[in-house]
């Protein structure tokens, strides 16, 4: 099959701009392959993320991954956390699996392949590199109007309109299959 296409934009680029912060991950590197274990054939391990420099008014965060690369006219995402307390600042490597439990009622909603967790990349086989943004989104709010049944385009669209700036890491992979 030809997989043939044109290079999605960066999906925070469509968006109204906002200031942004620092996020860092021991496990991942910026524009370089992420490891066999965030893939989703090594395992769905979702990565260790840390930031700071977030607004002093943040009152909430959201966490997610989104690869827009991924061969659908709406991109792929792999994994959203809604509602995470403020003085949440750092997930260890692990968070994101599945039946995880997070401070103040914070909860993930179902990715794009179906499960309640981080789903790890997972490209088609000879696809170019696909693009993975982790982004952390410091809220004006505590938590958002949404529920564990939301859809990760939901609680995105509701996080656009609380964020106070956001913070990406933006690393890829390549199933060479």
């Amino acid at each position: 099959m030809n997989l043939e296409r044109p290079i999605a934009p960066d999906p925070y680029d469509l968006l109204p701009a906002v200031p942004s912060f620092t996020l860092t991950s021991k496990d991942l590197t910026t524009d370089i392959q992420m490891p066999t274990a965030q893939t989703a054939a090594g395992g769905s391990v979702s990565p260790q993320l840390a930031w700071s420099g977030f607004p002093a008014a943040t009152k909430g965060f959201v966490v997610s991954c989104f690869d827009p690369d991924a061969p659908t006219p709406a991109g792929f995402w792999h994994w959203t956390i809604a509602n995470l307390p403020a003085s949440v600042t750092s997930l260890d490597q692990g968070a994101g699996a599945p039946g995880a439990e997070f401070p103040g009622g914070a909860f993930q909603v179902k990715n794009d392949a179906g499960t309640v967790a981080y789903y790890g990349a997972a490209p088609p086989a000879g696809d170019r590199p696909h693009r993975y943004y982790f982004a952390v989104h410091a809220l004006d709010v505590p938590t958002l109007p949404v529920d564990p049944s939301a859809t990760p385009t939901v609680v995105a669209f509701n996080t656009l309109f609380h964020t106070l700036a956001r913070a990406v890491l933006v690393t890829t992979y390549q199933n060479l299959g």
